[in-house]
């Protein structure tokens, strides 16, 4: 016969294996209920990056991976000049897209912290070259407004509110937007 459940010390179900279990599972949930208050916000979580001088963090599920900018980019002839080029990643083309020229900022240079964050997006196989990546950062929900704080860079349109506040602001920055946006998908020179 199982022992029954009780707040009694563990070691009186050490011949009961199966009540043992149960009443460890049934202790951890209870203390796992207790610790959490409904108003504990959870976390938001994101790839932070680099334009220039302003920093930037984007939607974890937004991001593929992010890549080391490969040495030999093919340009691609008649393209916008924010077209770095086309990369082969592990057999697959992808295109390389300047974003700090896109959004006006200039030509990015290629350097030792230059990467390509390459968009979690299914019909749009493309790479964002960007300054540095700072890896993961962590938010809590309740540190996001929704206003961004003004920047150099022409980006508003793709920026989704910030986390933190003054100088230690990171604006949210929408690739998903970004991909489906028109001027973005008009790679095509006008010449």
């Amino acid at each position: 016969m199982r022992a029954a459940m009780t707040d009694a010390p563990l070691a009186t179900l050490r011949d009961d294996p199966w009540a043992l279990l149960c009443e460890m599972e049934r202790r951890a949930l209870a203390r796992a209920a207790a610790s959490e208050s409904p108003d504990e916000s959870r976390e938001w979580v994101g790839i932070g990056f680099r334009l220039g001088s302003e920093r930037f963090v984007a939607p974890r599920d937004e991001v593929r991976e992010i890549v080391v900018c490969p040495a030999a980019l093919a340009r691609v002839p008649g393209a916008r000049p924010w077209v770095a080029g086309i990369a082969s990643l592990r057999g697959q083309l992808l295109t390389v897209i300047d974003l700090k020229s896109f959004l006006g900022g200039g030509a990015t240079r290629p350097g030792r912290d230059t990467r390509v964050v390459v968009l979690n997006h299914r019909d749009l196989p493309s790479g964002l070259l960007v300054d540095e990546v700072y890896g993961f950062r962590r938010f809590a929900d309740a540190e996001r407004s929704a206003a961004p704080p003004e920047g150099e860079l022409r980006c508003r349109r793709y920026l989704a509110g910030a986390f933190g506040n003054g100088d230690d602001a990171w604006p949210v920055f929408s690739l998903q937007t970004l991909a489906e946006s028109p001027s973005f998908l008009r790679a095509a020179s006008d010449d």
